[in-house]
């Protein structure tokens, strides 16, 4: 059985334009290769072929395709000859014949069929009575028949076994693994969906391999605005983005590719004229997505609401893409006016507004530098040795050799020009002048770090992993106080995944209570602190007597003290390390004052985290 990650696989590890030019002669016309077509006769070249992205294409009779296609197309051969001569050539083994993976092809054909006949069942019942709040909805979004039509809307009746009646023609434990019904322990398994407007997701080939919903009814606030089906044998969400099948032909004409941050956005943006759009899952852009964005152009687009939360995906999305960058290929990245996405800015201005947008995207890296230069204020010098220890940071994560050095090289100077602007000039005074406030004579070396303030140092720092262990046992108390204190969180450089995690399931609108934050740390392989984690730090917020305000008052502290943590630390091990090579009074004098406010730091740190115990 040849999986699809197998002959992705085998796509990658051929060049295209060499299986080409050995029949057809190519001419190197920038990124691609052009040549008169050879599946029509034509005396101007309109055949280009194009390595990165994989596929060869025709602008005069539409041929189009991958090298496999190629192959049986061109070269006349059957599928699994073709496959095998390509592989032979890659240095890879075709997979011998698996009865199981047969077996599970025949169940995802079958799983292809429940999803056909859902999205059947959902259109109907958007045309019938049942769906009149629907369509209301609808025509309050200005999205026309056609539109509606095109993207197959449809809705979700609000009984919780209207489903399973219309399609009973197939077992529930079909509907169920399709993730159409939701099975609880000895009880009635029940729709998935309810009364919400629904809209298929399709794979890469048009077919419905999952569902989105929204609620119509405002009244429900203890369920989730947007609803996607979970990962089923069809569905992979890190591996899928909305309308991709539409949007790819697309890119071909427009040589775009726009990523907007949810379906509803690729649909206005449809409607708008505006058809080489898709949108990710309910999650982050992952890996995989960049890679499958790389296919189509070399720059996608990505485009965020003007918002806080629009924000933060933005550098989810600069961090995640950091990593996989290569040669020609990156990402821009447009951000909108405040508070508005793009359906609002379409409807105030109008489309050639939304592409006056799209049109003047920002780099990846004008983007880096813009966030961490604005993201807390540098008022002082070790906010400003924060800030160069957070670009360093993130150029570590970049894996090019090149691109590394050249990001490191262009956000120091950038760093350098804001942090040491140039000065007034000093009046000249001529060598060994006396310095006021300095000892030792010419050459003389400065005094040497106190011992005693090093070694308290080093006895105090013990701390930092509970501080952390803390103040997440104290969100997961009080789950509201995450939206209150989501922007610092994300700012903060903090090393523990579980923070992400759960400023993610905010901005996913996933439910924000005790047992549903644990299940999510769960689901990312992650756990809840336990009370050894911080056992030495006796915080009000984490004690059942202490009065609700207060705990949220002590829990705003330990959030600030967390966040300011790595910037001080940085700015300490900056201080420390420039006074090691430069042996300056100057150099001693910095690091001894930020030496001092860590020490200051680890008291407040002792002080709150004791104050209930004195008290008690």
């Amino acid at each position: 059985m040849l999986t699809p990650q197998w002959l992705d696989e085998l796509r990658a590890r051929v060049t295209l334009s060499s299986v080409i030019g050995r029949t057809t002669r190519l001419t190197k016309a920038g990124h691609e290769f052009k040549a008169c077509c050879p599946f029509h006769n034509e005396k101007s070249p309109s055949f280009t072929v194009n390595d990165q992205k994989g596929f060869y294409h025709c602008f005069g009779c539409g041929a189009h395709g991958d090298v496999i296609r190629w192959m049986t197309d061109q070269r006349g051969l059957a599928f699994m000859d073709a496959v095998k001569e390509l592989a032979a050539e890659a240095g890879m083994e075709v997979p011998a014949p698996d009865p199981r993976a047969a077996q599970r092809a025949e169940q995802q054909s079958t799983l292809h069929d429940v999803m056909a006949a859902a999205q059947a069942f959902f259109v109907e019942r958007l045309a019938s009575d049942e769906g009149a709040k629907a369509r209301a909805y609808l025509a309050t979004r200005g999205f026309d028949a056609h539109t509606v039509q095109r993207f197959g809307f449809g809705y979700a009746p609000e009984g919780r076994q209207a489903l399973k009646e219309a399609l009973k023609q197939f077992p529930e434990a079909l509907l169920i693994e399709a993730g159409l019904r939701i099975a609880v322990e000895d009880k009635e398994p029940y729709d998935r969906f309810r009364g919400r407007l629904m809209l298929p997701i399709e794979d890469a080939r048009g077919r419905v391999i999952a569902f989105g919903g929204r609620i119509l009814d405002a009244a429900k606030t203890d369920a989730p605005k947007y609803l996607n089906s979970p990962d089923t044998p069809l569905f992979d969400k890190g591996r899928t983005l909305y309308n991709l099948h539409r949007a790819g032909p697309a890119s071909r004409q427009s040589g775009r590719i726009v990523v907007v941050e949810g379906y509803m956005d690729v649909i206005a943006l449809a409607a708008a004229g505006i058809p080489d759009a898709v949108a990710p899952l309910g999650t982050a852009l992952t890996e995989r997505q960049i890679e499958m964005l790389w296919r189509l152009v070399e720059n996608p687009v990505l485009c965020f609401d003007g918002d806080a939360a629009g924000q933060r995906a933005a550098m989810r999305a600069v961090t995640r893409a950091l990593p996989l960058l290569r040669p020609a290929h990156s990402l821009r990245i447009v951000r909108l006016p405040a508070g508005m996405d793009p359906d609002d800015l379409i409807k105030r201005d109008g489309a050639r507004a939304m592409e006056a947008q799209l049109g003047q995207p920002a780099s990846l890296l004008d983007v880096l530098w813009e966030h961490e230069r604005d993201v807390v204020p540098l008022s002082t010098p070790e906010d400003k040795a924060g800030l160069k220890a957070r670009l360093n940071s993130h150029v570590e994560t970049i894996a090019d050799g090149d691109i590394k050095a050249l990001y490191r090289r262009e956000l120091m100077e950038r760093f350098s020009a804001f942090a040491f602007p140039p000065r007034a000039q000093r009046e000249w005074q001529p060598a060994g002048s006396f310095r006021p406030g300095y000892k030792g004579g010419r050459g003389a070396p400065p005094p040497m770090a106190d011992p005693a303030n090093a070694a308290r140092l080093r006895q105090h720092t013990g701390n930092r992993d509970a501080l952390a262990a803390a103040v997440l046992a104290g969100l997961l108390r009080f789950p509201a106080e995450i939206e209150r204190h989501a922007d610092a969180l994300a700012r903060a450089d903090l090393a523990d995944p579980r923070f992400a995690a759960l400023v993610d399931a905010l901005d996913s609108g996933e439910a924000l209570e005790t047992p549903a934050l644990a299940t999510i740390l769960s689901s990312r392989g992650l756990a809840a602190p336990s009370p050894d984690e911080y056992a030495l730090l006796r915080f009000g917020f984490l004690a059942d007597d202490t009065p609700t305000n207060q705990a949220r008052a002590d829990l705003a502290q330990a959030v600030g003290l967390l966040v300011e943590r790595p910037a001080l630390e940085a700015a300490l091990a900056d201080a420390t390390a420039r006074f090691e090579q430069d042996l300056s009074d100057g150099a001693y004098a910095e690091q001894q004052r930020l030496l001092k406010r860590k020490l200051e730091f680890d008291a407040r740190l002792r002080q709150m985290a004791s104050a209930r115990a004195g008290g008690s």
